[in-house]
């Protein structure tokens, strides 16, 4: 499905639902695309075509995410309430606010160094959507636990 497909609510929710690009935004290349963001992530909605693939081993699940100039790439993120989730994180554009992975809920605030995978370690306890950010809150996704 093209972000054209979708029905004007839906874009308009999610385009509302991002932050303006702010100045410091205006400094790195996704400023561009926050209106195409807005349709990556009402198509990136749990269960949709494209979601992240992840595997389960031992009990942990790994979930491979990109920082790109569209930001975290997939933009949500599927889990089951009380597993563990490992979130291996590699930035892959140097120009960007996303230089480092924040999850307030966990407690983390790791740095994302360019073309070195990160992994982040969480355990989602409870069912909900869990977000993760760049350090300005600006570029984000979700871990949506079921």
């Amino acid at each position: 499905m093209n972000a054209w497909m979708l029905a004007p609510s839906t874009l308009l929710a999610a385009a509302l639902a991002l932050p303006a690009p702010s100045r410091a935004c205006e400094d790195c290349d996704h400023a561009k695309s926050h209106a195409a963001h807005a349709g990556m992530v009402a198509m990136a909605a749990p269960g949709a075509k494209g979601a992240a693939p992840s595997k389960v081993v031992k009990g942990v699940r790994t979930i491979e995410l990109s920082v790109t100039s569209d930001g975290f790439v997939p933009a949500v993120v599927k889990a089951k309430a009380g597993e563990t989730v490992r979130l291996v994180v590699t930035r892959k554009v140097q120009r960007t606010c996303a230089t480092e992975i924040v999850m307030k809920d966990f407690g983390v605030n790791q740095p994302l160094p360019l073309d070195k995978p990160v992994t982040v370690t969480v355990k989602p306890t409870k069912a909900g959507a869990y977000r993760y950010a760049c350090g300005m809150d600006m570029i984000a996704g979700q871990l949506v636990a079921e």
